[in-house]
């Protein structure tokens, strides 16, 4: 009975990780978007592809053989899903592009605010410790400086 709890009590903390739990919201949102697509792609694209190719691509297929249960090939399904991969990769790579555009972006924007940032303090020449960037004479060594 302990190790059922054991294994029990496992598993409820590997579900309950966060990376599980972003992965479960990730194929979430992915199922709705992937819903998305192939509505772009069936309701919309498929239609106006077919106004140059006279056909759409959902109803192509081919019979094999001859006779009232010969198989059918839908290929036209196939050339759909493939479209709706390809929409989708390419919608993915533009969301992924613009968010590591952003992020080199604010990358830059911090490297550039620390680099305008002056500093406050100076190396005395004499003593080597660290004064006031505006002090005309060393609180330590009393050394005049330039």
């Amino acid at each position: 009975m302990s190790k059922e709890n054991g294994f029990i009590a496992e598993f409820k903390k590997f579900i309950m990780r966060g990376n599980v739990m972003d992965m479960a919201v990730g194929v979430i949102v992915g199922g709705a978007f992937t819903a998305i697509v192939t509505s772009l792609n069936e309701d919309i694209l498929t239609p106006i592809l077919g106004l140059f190719g006279g056909t759409d691509f959902s109803y192509l297929t081919v019979k094999i053989g001859t006779g009232a249960n010969a198989p059918v090939l839908q290929y036209g399904n196939f050339i759909t899903a493939i479209i709706n991969f390809l929409i989708t990769a390419l919608a993915i790579f533009c969301i992924i592009k613009a968010l590591n555009h952003a992020a080199d972006r604010a990358k830059k924007l911090k490297k550039t605010e620390e680099v305008a940032a002056e500093p406050t303090e100076k190396e005395c020449p004499y003593c080597r410790t660290m004064i006031h960037i505006q002090a005309t004479r060393c609180p330590n060594c009393t050394s005049e400086l330039k």
